[in-house]
């Protein structure tokens, strides 16, 4: 295939994703409730979002992360929004399955963790600068995995902690950010001397749909036994995720509008207050005793009733935070990057 055929490939794909991403979905439940011993494919859950992390990371330019990182202003207020504003919101709708300690830990799990992957794509297609939110992937991740464990204490007067260890954060640490993170590092450091890594970055990056539709079909066939067994209690929680993914969109718009933010700093801010890290935390549910399984069909609940979500969002959010007459877009790092 000719690079330019390569490019109109990876660009049809780049339209099309929200409704391959949810065909992703539907394909691997119904594979993973028609095959028995789908569970096994949990073991390839993690290598799979690493190498998602991977050219995800590939996507930011290391040499501008600098740049994006000097934006106080937007910076300041994503961590606010995810780690003040969430939380709050988290803890009222969380009353609702307080009764299920399974339950409880997968909602607090999924709800409190903003996302690092896919919400760039969503991000994109809204108008938003998603570049910023690349470069604050690093800190959005390492944040969520150190306050994770403060937050469910808190949430749940320590009832569930004691059933969560620390070496799958650690894993998720080590594997899933530090490891893809310098790996990409080093491929673009590479780039600039070595044809070989030069094509392995262009590889990565047109790799990201592909490789979520590997990720995502993976996760709902391996849980799709899970979600069937856990059934209505499942059902209960797509009103109170829905309920989240749309007050957290307001919250975020009124976040960066309050904040004076450009248009596309405040969208950026709306998708990621609204979008939640269900991928990387499901290896942590998953590690989870089986007495705590439900905890992992929840997250993977929040992932199907987000991206049905999405889909809405990147229409809605446009029109809440709109771009000025007569400006261009704006960019996705400070000046200067």
């Amino acid at each position: 295939m000719d690079s330019r055929a390569g490019t109109r490939l990876r660009e049809s794909l780049e339209r099309r994703q929200i409704a391959l991403y949810l065909a992703a979905l539907a394909a691997g439940f119904l594979a993973g409730a028609a095959v028995p011993g789908s569970q096994a494919l949990d073991l390839f859950i993690s290598p799979a979002i690493a190498l998602l992390l991977y050219a995800t990371f590939l996507a930011v330019p290391f040499t501008r992360i600098r740049a994006g990182l000097l934006d106080l202003r937007f910076l300041g207020l994503l961590m606010v929004l995810n780690f003040v504003l969430v939380p709050v919101l988290v803890f009222a709708l969380s009353r609702f399955v307080a009764h299920d300690a399974a339950l409880l830990t997968g909602v607090l799990l999924v709800l409190l963790a903003p996302c690092i992957d896919y919400v760039i794509v969503f991000s994109a297609l809204g108008g938003a600068a998603h570049g910023k939110l690349l470069a604050a992937t690093p800190l959005l991740m390492i944040a969520q995995l150190l306050l994770l464990p403060f937050f469910l204490w808190l949430f749940t007067s320590g009832s569930v902690t004691g059933i969560i260890a620390p070496e799958p954060l650690l894993e998720a640490l080590v594997l899933l950010i530090l490891l893809p993170l310098a790996a990409a590092a080093a491929t673009q450091l590479l780039a600039d001397r070595r044809p070989s890594f030069r094509r392995a970055a262009a590889a990565g990056n047109a790799a990201m749909v592909p490789l979520m539709l590997v990720v995502l079909f993976t996760v709902a066939a391996s849980q799709a036994r899970r979600v069937l067994d856990a059934g209505a209690a499942l059902a209960a929680l797509v009103p109170l995720y829905a309920v989240f993914l749309a007050v957290m969109v307001l919250i975020g718009a009124l976040t960066g509008h309050a904040g004076g933010l450009d248009y596309g700093s405040a969208r950026a801010l709306a998708f990621s207050g609204a979008t939640r890290n269900s991928l990387v935390v499901l290896p942590l549910a998953l590690a989870l005793p089986e007495a705590a399984g439900t905890a992992a069909a929840a997250v993977v609940t929040q992932t199907f009733t987000e991206l049905a979500g999405m889909a809405l969002a990147i229409r809605c959010i446009p029109r809440l935070l709109p771009q000025p007459a007569g400006r261009a877009s704006g960019p996705d790092l400070p000046a200067g990057a």
